[in-house]
């Protein structure tokens, strides 16, 4: 499925091309976060978790992936995490129900589907 502000088939049906021509051995991603905005952004998404009592996770999820693409660069471009906290509410609770029903058993299907939608909320600015 297409991304929402991404026209469809950009970068995909280009591929690598369409950032240009880069010699081999070309650093493709680089990161440049600190350990201050780090903490700062992890101890504010456990906040938030902690004193919502996991309801809010979502948002937390989206405080520290918005962190991690600021500070990500692919050949000197920035990316952008442009997923919402509201984006994913509603798959959170019912995941949440699902692990609760299941004993935790279903916590194995939510990390692939949660890094998906984390992946495929992130674009190239």
């Amino acid at each position: 499925m297409p991304h929402p502000r991404r026209p469809a088939g950009v970068l995909r049906s280009q591929g690598w091309a369409a950032l240009g021509n880069f010699p081999p051995g070309t650093q493709v991603f680089v990161f440049r976060g600190g350990a201050a905005t780090w903490f700062g952004t992890q101890l504010l998404g456990m906040a938030i978790t902690i004193f919502t009592l996991g309801i809010c996770y979502p948002f937390a999820v989206v405080l520290v992936e918005r962190w991690r693409a600021k500070n990500t660069f692919l050949l000197g471009r920035p990316l952008r995490f442009v997923g919402t906290g509201w984006g994913i509410f509603g798959l959170w609770i019912k995941w949440f129900l699902l692990i609760l029903i299941t004993l935790g058993i279903y916590s194995f299907w939510v990390y692939p589907r949660l890094t998906a939608w984390k992946i495929e909320n992130t674009v190239l600015d």
